[in-house]
Parts: structure tokens; C-alpha cells; sequence
């Protein structure tokens, strides 16, 4: 009887099984995902009336006829692309999509992707304005006719930053929108904010309604980053801006004269690639002449990032793209946004700093970094009782981190608690312990972010401190009952010596997807950056932070991509018939490599010699990139010739091919040949015994400056190769005169690791600077 029940249990458990299963199936099968799907527009037959019908006739060919599909009554197109990408963004099952792939006329599908956002002073410390100017003398650089298209989470218009005084009006080419919606009227534009649009229809298809009642259904910004990264790119001056009383200054952007547009695609739940292409897609049509896009997703193959290709069309349109490089460093390879069309951004340091200091018990002095301003202080005539929950072992104790529930406060009650970072966001861990009852925090650095300092608005008294210094704290706790310290907060320092350095959280190179192609591109002002914040959130970003600031101050690469984007902004205004590449040659070019102390630029987290895997060209330097002397242009086609070089089959090609009917010239012998400001030669050996043959590079400079200018070249010493340039001096006898020069790159001795340095174009005036990197890559397995 037993036995009989038993097998009768588990007959009906795997019957159950197999139900679950089978239903489970069913459902995946008709189960939607949001694709983008690009279509060949000049396929289409003479029996539509417009390329609009055409794609809905396409993807309705594609939809389930069962019984369960015909009951669906849902919408399925979502976006239309007409400018930077075309073809719809629709909701299909699995299957649906891969019958329409098959289909003539279709030339890729894209799954919806998520995508991150990569999360003052800044104008004197890049020489944009003397430190005690009144005449804002450079406002003659402000750029007054160029638009930036911000791609965000919108903007908060009643700032000051973005006030409209004595702006000329809107240009004429302007043809975007001020949408309306929740809490965001067309009266929140002017001359300043000419545009501002909203995105989540792929949002929704993937997370759900957003719910109205937590988030603006508009351009307003809630998060506070978009808000941030539009005022750094082109915010009015402000005068007496600061957070809770640091960095009190003038607040202005890189092209205060610049129009901003804001293209809201980030909500809470994070951003979608079909509501990401739709906004550069309208944004070409609006007329943006720069797009700063402060976001990033992996890395994918060129043709497989649909970022990449409509970032591709807005360069074609004549659209400078700026992207964040990620703030995944500094692993190495750890780039996003990679496509040599893109202008790749780094972040680094200014000469302005927040210092604090933990003062021990036992007579130390350890200096960190915080924005801490409340009404808890610690007097610093007392010392608090310390504790630090984790060991001296090398296992990783959650209590350490103070992660979210992992304090007793019968432990950390009164106390100074000592937190590592990681996994958790660095202002949440001091809400941990003020939840405990502890009365203070100190953040100490990991060997991932070494002797970084990065500044944040914490909800109790807490320091942050480098990861050497942190060791030393930890060594003390442990090994003393009784140790103390109390916290000090020293305001705002500047001329902070060395700086520019490069922040520890950059992404760094090398570019897998090409080593050809050197990324990052370069540095910008990326750590503890002021501008203009959403009143929606508390300067902590934090949901329990009900203090309203009208600045903050933020890390990040989202930080430094909106100054090349704003810089690029001037210098498009400078030269408005420049196109996208030659605008990055003159920003690359003329960045510099030496920081405020003469010496090479540093690696924040290994306090040793920063390379151009680090810092790309260098840091940017915008005065001199308005005048660069030399500019290396790069057209779509070449581009386009580019990716003839990396193997794509003609249906991945025809990707990139599908607006202007490009083919493959073979204008390029390697992906080396690309016209890009910075160099890189790849050795390899075909045999482990054989020596790989010399590269031979060629490159084309384009005279910016005087018409008779002579040019002489300098070259840095390798120890792996011999360079040699053909011809050493460039002649030019009028502007605009083009000249090409080759690189021979011949191997002497076999090396380990990259090899770093740098080529110079001299006239006396001018310096054009290339960064050189030599890869010595093994024989295949």
C-alpha cells in the first residue's frame, strides 16, 4: 500500500512537472521582446505609398496566425526611424522575429538592450575662463547657434542653468519640440532648453506602465544625471553655486552660449535601446549638431550594437557623437562605446578637492576626502570608540561592506564604523550604520579603487580614505580594544597638486574589438563635478534623502563625456563646416599628457604612470583645439571602408550601407589605415619561430592653420621597433591643402607588453600630437 502510494505521489508529481514545463513552453512561445529592425528603405516596393506602410506590411507578414496570436488585439509597432536608423521597433515572440530576419528588405535584427548611465571649476581649470575674470571674456567662444542633444533622463528647467538672458533667438535650422506631459509644460523651453522630448515605449514593453505617481511621464527630471550632465555641456553662469556650501563658485558650462535639447530615455528601471535610437533618430531630425550620450551598455561586434549604428547615421547627417567610456575600471578592456566614429570619454581629476580628516586615538592623521554637511557633528575635542566588522582574512565578510542588514546595532551603536566599498552604492553604506545607531563612518578604498578619493553628500559624518591608509585603519581596530578617532571636515581646498589624474573607475583600453583603433579617445574633468540637480532627489541620490539642493556634486564618466561634448560644442562654432572627425582630430591632437606638476599624467589607482590605454590622447585641452594647426578628416565612406577590413559578410556590412548604397572600395589595406588621430600597430607572428613582417600605416593631415606653414615630425623611441615617417617635413603653401605621410613600423626586438609613446607635427606654432601604442600579438594556437 505504501509502495503503491509512493508511486502514485510520484506519478502525479511528474505529471505536474510535465504540466508546468509544457505550459511554461507555451507561454514562452508567444512570449514578446521588443526588436529593432532596420530595413533596406530603397527595396521597397512601388505599391506602397511611403516607407511607413511598407514596415508595418513587413511585420505584420511576420505575426503568428495560431488561435492564442489572433486573440491578441496589441499594438505591435512602437517606434519609427526615419534619420539616423530606418525600419520600426516592434514586439514580436522569438519566432516572429526570425520568420521577418528572413525577409527581403529586412537588413538586421536588434534585441532591445538595457543600457547604464555612467555615474564648477571645470571651466577655469580647462582655461576657459581666468580665475578672477568679470568679463566673461569667454563668451566669444560660448556658441551661440550650436545645439547639443542631451540622450538622459531629462532635465530640471526651472534651474538657473538654464535660464535664457540675453540669448540671441533660437537658430533658424531648429525644427525639435517641447513636449508636454507630466509636470513639464511648453512654457519650461526657451531659448536656452530649445527642445525637450520623452522615450519609454521600449521601457514599457520590457518593465512595465510607469507608474505616474513615483516618476515624471515627461521631460522632468527625477534622477537628478541628466539635469547634471546638460548644465555641464551648456549651462548659463550661476553665480554662488555650490552644494551645501562647497565648491561655492560661478557654475557654468563648457559653451554657456550653446542651445541645449534634452531626450529623456532613462527611467528607474534603467535604459532601453529602442527608446535610446529613437531619440538620436528625432534628434537628427531636429537639427542637433552635437549629441552627448553619458550611457553604455557591453560590447558587442559594430554591426550587432544598434548605438553603434545609429550613431553611425548621425555622423553621416554631420552630427559630432560624444559617449562615456564606462566606469569599469580600472579592469583592463573594460571600454564601452568603442566605434572610431564615436568620440570615446574618459574621466579624470581637477585641482579642486573636499578634504576631511580622521583623527586616531593614537595620535595618527589620515586624510580623506567628503561632502558631509548635517546637523550630527562630531566634536573633535572627543574620540568615538571604532569598529570594523570584517578580518585581516582575505575572505569576503558582507559585514565589511556594511551591506543592508549586516550590522548589529548592539555593536555599532555609538560608534565610528569603518566600511570597505563594493557591491553597494558608497552613501547607502553610511545610511547602514546610521540605521544601526552608529554616529559616524569611514569609507576605506579596495585594491580596485587604490588611492582614488571620491567625494560624496553622505546622510551622517563619514570620510573616505585610500585603500593604503585604510589597511593601516583596519591594522589599528583590530589589534587595539580601545581604539578611537573623531572626523573633521575641512570645506573646499584648491590647487591640488598633481592634477589632472586619471580616476581609478575609468574605463581603460585596450579596444578588443580593433586594437587597430585606439580607445579611450581621451580624458576629460570626470571626479567630483558641480552643476546644476533635480530638486525631485537629495544630493545622496538616496529615496530617504529629503534635502533639496539645486547643485550637486557627482563622479563618473557621464561627468567628463558632457565637457567633450560641450567643448566640441566651441569648436564647432568655431568652425561650423568642420566635420565630426575633424572636430575630434583637433580635440585629440591638441590634449596634453603632463599634469600641473611637469610630469607624465598618473594612474589614480596605482598612483604610477598613466598610458594611452588609460588616457587615450591625453587630457583635453579646449583653447588650443580651437586652433590645432593639422586635423585629421575622416569622411562616412572611409569609415564604412574601415569596416570592409573586419571581416563582416555583406549582410553585416549592409548595416552601415543602407542610407547612401555603400560598397567596399578597398581604399584601406588594414584596419590601421583608418585616418585617426592616434596610431596603433599590431605585430603579429604567424609561426612561434618566425619574426613578424614591418607595418606600414598611412595617414592624410589637413592644413587648419596659416597657408604657409612647414611641418617637421618627432618621433618618441621604442625599444621593440624602429619607426620611420615618410617625409619627415610637410610642405603647405595654401588652407585646406591635404598631405599624406606613411609609418613603417619595423621589428627589432619582441616585447612582452604594449609599448607606449608618441608622434609630434611641428611649425613652431603648433604641436599636432598622435599617441603611438605597439601590440605584439603571439601566433595563432
Amino acid at each position: 500500500m505504501a509502495k503503491t502510494l509512493k508511486g502514485n505521489m510520484a506519478c502525479s508529481l511528474t505529471s505536474y512537472i510535465l504540466f508546468f514545463a509544457m505550459l511554461f513552453s507555451a507561454n514562452a512561445q508567444f512570449s514578446k521582446k521588443t526588436y529593432l529592425i532596420q530595413m533596406d528603405k530603397s527595396t521597397m516596393p512601388k505599391a506602397f505609398p511611403n516607407h511607413l506602410e511598407w514596415y508595418s506590411s513587413k511585420v505584420k507578414s511576420a505575426l503568428s496566425t495560431s488561435p492564442e496570436a489572433d486573440m491578441d488585439n496589441e499594438e505591435r509597432i512602437i517606434y519609427t526611424y526615419q534619420n539616423a536608423f530606418h525600419g520600426v521597433a516592434a514586439k514580436l515572440t522569438e519566432g516572429e522575429a526570425k520568420k521577418l530576419e528572413a525577409e527581403e528588405g529586412v537588413v538586421a535584427i536588434f534585441p532591445d538592450t538595457k543600457y547604464e548611465l555612467h555615474t564648477t571649476r571645470s571651466p577655469i581649470f580647462l582655461g576657459l575662463e581666468p580665475a578672477k575674470s568679470t568679463n566673461m571674456w569667454s563668451e566669444k567662444l560660448a556658441g551661440h547657434d550650436v545645439i547639443v542633444g542631451v540622450v538622459d533622463t531629462g532635465i530640471w528647467p526651472e534651474s538657473e542653468s538654464f535660464k535664457d538672458v540675453g540669448m540671441r533667438p533660437v537658430p533658424a535650422h531648429w525644427k525639435g519640440a517641447c513636449e508636454i506631459g507630466t509636470g513639464f509644460t511648453k512654457s519650461h523651453c526657451n531659448k536656452k532648453v530649445v527642445g525637450a522630448r520623452v522615450f519609454y515605449h521600449g521601457y514599457e514593453a520590457a518593465i512595465g506602465r510607469i507608474n505616474e505617481q513615483k516618476e515624471y511621464k515627461s521631460p522632468r527630471d527625477q534622477d537628478g544625471h541628466g539635469t547634471h550632465t546638460a548644465a555641464t555641456v551648456g549651462g548659463s553662469p550661476v553665480h554662488g553655486a555650490n552644494l551645501l556650501g562647497y565648491a561655492n563658485g560661478t557654475a557654468r558650462g563648457m559653451a554657456p552660449g550653446a542651445r541645449i535639447a534634452a531626450y529623456k530615455v532613462c527611467w528607474v528601471g534603467g535604459c532601453f535601446s529602442s527608446d535610446i535610437v529613437s531619440a538620436i533618430d528625432k534628434a537628427v531630425a531636429d537639427g542637433v549638431n552635437v549629441l552627448s550620450i553619458s550611457l553604455g551598455g557591453g560590447v558587442s561586434s559594430y554591426y550587432r550594437d544598434s548605438l553603434s549604428v545609429a550613431a553611425f547615421g548621425a555622423m553621416e547627417r554631420g552630427v559630432f557623437v560624444s559617449c562615456s567610456a564606462g566606469n569599469a575600471g580600472p579592469d583592463p578592456a573594460s571600454l564601452t562605446n568603442v566605434s572610431p566614429w564615436i568620440t570615446t570619454v574618459g574621466a579624470s581629476t581637477m585641482d579642486r578637492d573636499f578634504p576631511a580628516d580622521v583623527r586616531l586615538g593614537n595620535g595618527k592623521k589620515v586624510t580623506g576626502v567628503s561632502l558631509y554637511k548635517g546637523k550630527n557633528v562630531l566634536s573633535i575635542e572627543k574620540q568615538y570608540p571604532l569598529v570594523y566588522m570584517g578580518s585581516n582574512s582575505s575572505r569576503v565578510d558582507p559585514r565589511s561592506m556594511c551591506l543592508e542588514g549586516t550590522l548589529d546595532p548592539k555593536v555599532v551603536s555609538g560608534k565610528i564604523v569603518i566600511c570597505d566599498r563594493g557591491l553597494s552604492p558608497r552613501v547607502q553604506k553610511g545610511n547602514v550604520v546610521r540605521s544601526a545607531g552608529g554616529v559616524g563612518m569611514i569609507l576605506t578604498n579596495t585594491e580596485a579603487n587604490g588611492e582614488e578619493l571620491v567625494a560624496d553628500s553622505h546622510l551622517l559624518p563619514a570620510v573616505a580614505i585610500g585603500e593604503k591608509e585604510g589597511k593601516e585603519l583596519k591594522s589599528y581596530v583590530l589589534s587595539s580594544k580601545s581604539s578611537t578617532a573623531t572626523l573633521a571636515f575641512k570645506g573646499t581646498r584648491l590647487g591640488i597638486k598633481p592634477s589632472p589624474i586619471v580616476a581609478a573607475f575609468s574605463s581603460r583600453g585596450p579596444n578588443f574589438l580593433t586594437l587597430d583603433i585606439l580607445k579611450p579617445d581621451l580624458v576629460a574633468p570626470g571626479v567630483n563635478i558641480l552643476a546644476a540637480w533635480s530638486e525631485a532627489i537629495g544630493p545622496s541620490g538616496l529615496k530617504i534623502d529629503n534635502r533639496k539642493v539645486k547643485f550637486n556634486i557627482v563622479s563618473g564618466t557621464s561627468m567628463s563625456c558632457p565637457h567633450v561634448s560641450g567643448i566640441a560644442a566651441l569648436v564647432k562654432s568655431r568652425h561650423p563646416e568642420w566635420s565630426p572627425a575633424a572636430i575630434k582630430s583637433a580635440l585629440m591632437t591638441t590634449a596634453y599628457v603632463l599634469d600641473n606638476t611637469k610630469k607624465t599624467l598618473r594612474d589614480a589607482s596605482t598612483a604610477k604612470p598613466s598610458s594611452p590605454y588609460d588616457h587615450g590622447a591625453g587630457h583635453i585641452d579646449p583653447i588650443r583645439a580651437l586652433d590645432p594647426g593639422l586635423v585629421y578628416d575622416i569622411v562616412p565612406q572611409d569609415y564604412f571602408e574601415f569596416l570592409c577590413t573586419q571581416n563582416l559578410t555583406p549582410t553585416q556590412l549592409k548595416v552601415f550601407a543602407k542610407y547612401s548604397n555603400r560598397s567596399c572600395r578597398h581604399s584601406l589595406a588594414s584596419p590601421g589605415d583608418l585616418n585617426y588621430p592616434a596610431i596603433s600597430s599590431v605585430f603579429t607572428q604567424k609561426t612561434p619561430t618566425s619574426f613578424p613582417s614591418p607595418v606600414i600605416v598611412h595617414r592624410t593631415v589637413t592644413n587648419v592653420g596659416p597657408p604657409d606653414s612647414k611641418y617637421h615630425v618627432v618621433v618618441s623611441p621604442f625599444k621593440g621597433a624602429s619607426i620611420k615617417v615618410e617625409p619627415e617635413t610637410l610642405n603647405f603653401t595654401g588652407k585646406h591643402q591635404k598631405l599624406s605621410y606613411k609609418i613603417t613600423f619595423k621589428p627589432k626586438v619582441r616585447q612582452t607588453s604594449p609599448e607606449f609613446g608618441s608622434m609630434e607635427w611641428k611649425d613652431g606654432l603648433h604641436t599636432v600630437r598622435s599617441p603611438i601604442v605597439i601590440t605584439w600579438l603571439p601566433p595563432p594556437m
